[in-house]
């Protein structure tokens, strides 16, 4: 990020009344987190008040988190008919916006911060950075840059974000987010407290988890582990999956783990992670994209299409 984009980025906010802030639809914990940091850095810094909103749904061991309350579902809020600034974070691609697309139309000027490779932003000023961890990060060090005050919660978001993204530093390609985390802990943030935070999970998420991990099914030499969650289940599922993709990718041998969640009809929901071998290409091959090594889409077709075709897509992989 220049410095010089990141002085105009101040610009616009301290020239703004009406703010909008939000992020990819069904948004994980870098998302949310972004979010709300910046919303509140934005109430600290500049007595502004932000509409933060959100399109599909948020775990709900997310519920505890600090002001979560400020999150809005775009269809329940009543919207000003423009706003002078919306702050897109960590949509990675126009497709995951949704519902709060409207709001990004009616906006004078929309800044987007955001640490997914994007050939197509669609901002007006883009603060982006693909080797940074988290969106969480990015906004760390935009804080260093322009002098904002912060304070406890928004130190504890931004680590929620950075330990969320990067699989508690699994996925870490540089040191940047350990030193950052570093700083945060220092500061008095316990990252053992927001584990038990965000562990808090409903009881019939993990035991639909649990139930899909039990039925998975292993091809190409166990290779690929393939879970499944019918739309049934899937109805009690709380966010991504996380706690099956974690479990499948833990079996010895397993190099690609596939979870497969019927969302509706004709719409299934793929995330794909990968021990050692990237998975963001073959994300894409199914129109969807994301980390190197977690990566997801969303496929229009029945759900034993789209399990014949991720079968076949990994073979001799």
């Amino acid at each position: 990020m220049e410095q010089n984009n990141i002085d105009i980025f101040a610009q616009k906010v301290r020239a703004s009344k009406n703010i909008a802030i939000m992020a990819h639809k069904n948004p994980d914990g870098d998302a949310l987190c972004s979010v709300l940091a910046m919303a509140r850095l934005i109430e600290l810094n500049y007595g502004v008040r932000c509409l933060c909103v959100y399109d599909g749904n948020i775990p709900e061991n997310f519920d505890d988190l600090p002001l979560r309350r400020w999150m809005h579902y775009h269809a329940k809020v009543e919207e000003p008919k423009h706003f002078d600034l919306s702050i897109l974070l960590d949509y990675g691609t126009v497709r995951n916006i949704g519902g709060t697309m409207n709001i990004i139309n009616n906006s004078d000027f929309v800044v987007e911060i955001d640490h997914h490779l994007n050939d197509a932003p669609i901002a007006n000023l883009c603060l982006d950075d693909d080797t940074a961890a988290a969106t969480g990060v990015l906004i760390y060090q935009i804080i260093q840059k322009l002098g904002w005050a912060y304070d406890d919660e928004v130190m504890k978001l931004l680590a929620v974000a950075i330990l969320t993204d990067t699989g508690n530093f699994r996925f870490v390609r540089n040191g940047v987010a350990l030193r950052i985390m570093a700083d945060l802990v220092e500061r008095g943030v316990s990252i053992r407290q927001l584990q038990d935070v965000m562990n808090d999970k409903p009881r019939r998420a993990v035991q639909a988890e649990a139930a899909c991990v039990a039925n998975a099914q292993f091809f190409h030499h166990g290779r690929l582990a393939l879970a499944t969650i019918p739309h049934e289940e899937y109805k009690k599922l709380d966010g991504r999956g996380e706690i099956a993709l974690a479990l499948l990718r833990q079996i010895k041998g397993v190099e690609y783990v596939v979870l497969l969640k019927e969302q509706r009809e004709n719409q299934i929901g793929v995330s794909f992670r990968g021990r050692t071998c990237p998975v963001d290409a073959i994300a894409a091959s199914f129109g969807g994209g994301g980390h190197m090594y977690a990566s997801g889409a969303v496929v229009a077709d029945t759900l034993e299409n789209v399990h014949a075709r991720v079968v076949e897509k990994l073979k001799g992989l």
